[in-house]
């Protein structure tokens, strides 16, 4: 894994699990096939900050990616989630 040292924590952290096997197993498991907006890469990002940041609640998680959301941008999560679309 060839990481430049100019990327944040949490980006490397999500390198582990490469966006492209991810989506390939939803394609083959057929997981995205009734979802409307928020996708199984934007689910996955914002449990793996969740859990990361140790949020406590759905405030918690919805206000941090708020906040960082122009960084996680290139990461692919489209929009901040709402803690109704979280719940």
């Amino acid at each position: 894994m060839n990481v430049k040292f100019s990327t944040s924590l949490f980006s490397q952290i999500l390198l582990i699990m490469p966006r492209s096997s991810f989506m390939r197993l939803v394609y083959d498991s057929k997981a995205e096939s009734h979802t409307k907006g928020f996708s199984s890469w934007d689910q996955y990002v914002a449990m793996l900050f969740c859990q990361l940041a140790q949020a406590k609640s759905l405030r918690e998680i919805s206000d941090g990616l708020a906040i960082t959301c122009g960084k996680l941008s290139h990461l692919g999560l489209r929009t901040t989630p709402a803690k109704s679309t979280l719940s």
